[in-house]
Parts: structure tokens; sequence; C-alpha cells
């Protein structure tokens, strides 16, 4: 019998993930549960025969290229990919898949919390009340803003940004979008060709764009500038989106109401102005933390592999 293969997940994996995979693989957890050196990854690729990574490990093409490797195929644990250099996986002949689908519920829930939050001033209540600096009802008391009819531009318009119009719509809010073409599904009058644009109408702007270089600070101070004072912007698609220094410098200034964020720059550090404002909802990426999307995304990734070394077409690849 030959042996199972070698597969390294970089972090720990819900226990009934692990357990399906350790029933067919000689399985090695990163049981530190801290993101990988690049040393360290390019040694993984020597000793295993597949990389199971996560948004937080940068899979550079000096580690997809080591000398020696033994790695055939980069299964990530994740929908995003903009953290794995495909051209490099490609020049190497190594497959790559993601988990799209499983965690697009999840991820529309957190962005309506933030919404929810950052509209209501929840999380600036919530630290007021647990410093003891409540002095108790009062008719002027921190008063926020309804979704009820406001416009929410939605930057990006996949599967996620849907999932999050849905539950908007329920909150009886208008929908506008920008994506790089119109939907065939949605009014003419909700598309903007334009972001600026859509920025200097929204109420809300949520972003949902890939990350990558193409996209890199789309939100800036040009475009903040651009947006109304009493808007809100909310992020749980890349870090990588926002400029954060620009975004703490217009949250400070009051030049927009307020932000919440799930995604960061330099994850884990945030911009430390950020940390000190009361006017934004900091999460600690969240988007697909429930138990049924991260069980469902080491799934994906688990049937990605079982057809990879039985030589069947992947479900979910990427290169």
């Amino acid at each position: 019998m030959s042996a199972r293969p070698r597969i390294l997940l970089t972090r720990r994996w819900p226990d009934i993930v692990e357990q399906r995979l350790a029933a067919s693989y000689d399985v090695t957890v990163n049981e530190d549960d801290r993101p990988m050196e690049a040393v360290a990854l390019a040694q993984a690729m020597r000793d295993h025969d597949a990389l199971c990574p996560t948004v937080t490990d940068r899979v550079t093409r000096d580690v997809l290229l080591t000398e020696d490797r033994r790695v055939r195929i980069v299964a990530n644990y994740g929908a995003g990919y903009d953290h794995i250099d495909l051209p490099a996986a490609r020049e190497a002949g190594l497959a790559v898949t993601n988990t799209p689908d499983v965690l697009t519920e999840a991820t529309a829930d957190i962005a309506m919390t933030l919404m929810l939050m950052a509209m209501r001033r929840a999380g600036e209540g919530e630290r007021e009340l647990r410093a003891g600096n409540w002095s108790g009802w009062r008719p002027t008391h921190m008063i926020g803003h309804s979704l009820d009819g406001k416009l929410l531009g939605l930057v990006g318009f996949g599967r996620i940004a849907r999932a999050v119009a849905q539950r908007a719509q329920a909150f009886g809010m208008r929908i506008a979008y920008h994506s790089r073409h119109p939907a065939a599904d949605m009014p003419a009058d909700a598309y903007f060709a334009d972001l600026g644009a859509l920025a200097q109408q929204a109420d809300v702007l949520s972003l949902h764009a890939p990350g990558g270089a193409e996209t890199r600070h789309m939100v800036d101070a040009a475009l903040l500038g651009r947006m109304p004072t009493h808007a809100v912007l909310v992020n749980t698609g890349r870090g990588s989106l926002v400029d954060e220094a620009a975004l703490a410098q217009a949250l400070a200034a009051r030049r927009i109401a307020a932000a919440g964020l799930d995604v960061y720059e330099g994850e884990p550090q945030v911009h430390p102005t950020l940390i000190a404002l009361p006017n934004v909802v900091l999460l600690p990426h969240l988007g697909s933390a429930t138990i049924e999307a991260r069980t469902a995304m080491g799934m994906k990734v688990a049937d990605n592999l079982d057809r990879f070394f039985a030589g069947e077409p992947l479900l979910d690849p990427v290169a």
C-alpha cells in the first residue's frame, strides 16, 4: 500500500474537518496557530504533498518555487486568494483551489452587523456603558441614523454583495452598486460605472471587491472626500481596499461619520489612530466566523484534495 499523501494545515481548523482529513491523509497541523514564516512555509513545500494555507499566509513566489519542492497542490482555506502568487503557482505547475460560496451568508451577516453598529453608534454606546460613564437615558443621547430609506452603495456585486443587498432591503434601504459590468437582473439606474459618483451619493458604502494590485487603496483620501459627511464606510472585503491612514484622518476630522471594519491592511496590526477613534467599529476578521461556514470551508478543501489525489477534476480551481 502506498503512503498516504502528507498535507499541512497552516492553522487549526474545526475538529470535525481535521478528523475527516486525518482519516485519509497524513496531516500536520500548525499547533501554534499563528501565521507561518516564509522559511517554515518553504520547508513545508519540501516535506508535504499539499499545502493548505489561509488568508493570513503570504504564499509568495519564493515559497512556491522552493527548490526540491514536494507540494503539488495549494488548497486554500478561504474564498480569497490574493495572498497566493498565482503566476508563480502556474509556473511551478501547482494546482490551486479555494472555497467559494460557503461563506457568503456569514460574511453578509457581518456586513449588516457593522452597518447597524456604525449607524446606531452601538460600539460607542457599549464602551461608554462598560466604562461606567452612562448617566441614564436622555432624548439627545448618542443619536444615530436609521437604515430605512438610506442608499446602500455596494462596491463589487458578487455573491456576498448580493446577499447584503437582500438583507439591507429588508431594512428598507435602497440599493446601488459599482462593478465592472451592469447586472442584467438589476434596474439600470442602480448601476454606477464610476465609483466616485456612487461614493458621492451613498449613505453607506460597503466594500466587496477582490483584493490585488488593481483594487489596492481604491478607497483613498480623494474618494473619502467625495462621500457625504453623514456617510458610513463598511469593509468586509479585503483590508488592502482601504488606505487606512487616509480613513483614520477622515474619521478623526469627521469628514465622514463612521466606519465599520472587519479586515485590515496589515492584519493583525491595525492603524493606531483607528484604535483610538470612537466613531469606528473594529472586528477581528469575523466575516466567516460561524461554525457552519468554517466547517463548510474545510469540507470544501477536503473535497478538492480528495479529487486531486484521485486524479479527478477539481471542484474549485483557481490555477
